[in-house]
């Protein structure tokens, strides 16, 4: 099974890719980890474009993958390829405290994370409000010819 799961920050991509994951012993991609250097000394830098989409086509190439994130322009072949899409869509209030209490549990150590600020959270936080009234919109529009295989949650 290829599952694909999209929505904006703090929607529960990977809460979601975690529990389906388990459910089905197939193995979670978060699509973060290949857009973002996480190596970088500081928060916030490209990986290079080539070496994300040659990582994404490996990903591809597997039977079974369970890929989540927000990014939609460069993962059309993931859609194309899906059995299942997810599209996740929450009220304003719902991702943002779940984008600030995940910002809490990682600068005390409670979550995995990056090198995020105080401003990186503010900008993450206008980001997000931003991909719900833009790019939530564009992304239904490229979803519409795989609508028989996308359940909206």
């Amino acid at each position: 099974m290829k599952i694909h799961i999209i929505g904006g920050s703090g929607s529960g991509k990977t809460y979601l890719a975690n529990k389906l994951s388990k459910k089905y012993g197939i193995e979670h991609y978060d699509l973060d980890d290949l857009q973002w250097d996480n190596k970088a000394e500081s928060y916030g830098v490209k990986r290079n474009t080539d070496e994300r989409c040659a990582m994404l086509q490996d990903i591809l190439k597997n039977k079974q993958w369970i890929i989540e994130g927000v990014y939609y322009k460069w993962c059309k072949q993931c859609f194309a390829d899906a059995d299942k899409i997810y599209l996740l869509q929450v009220p304003k209030q719902v991702y943002l405290y779940r984008i600030i209490k995940r910002f809490i549990k990682r600068k005390l150590g409670l979550e995995k994370g990056k090198k995020e600020t105080i401003k990186s959270l503010i900008e993450l936080i206008k980001w997000a409000d931003s991909y719900e009234k833009i790019d939530m919109v564009e992304i239904k529009k490229i979803l519409k010819p795989y609508m028989y295989k996308v359940i909206v949650e």
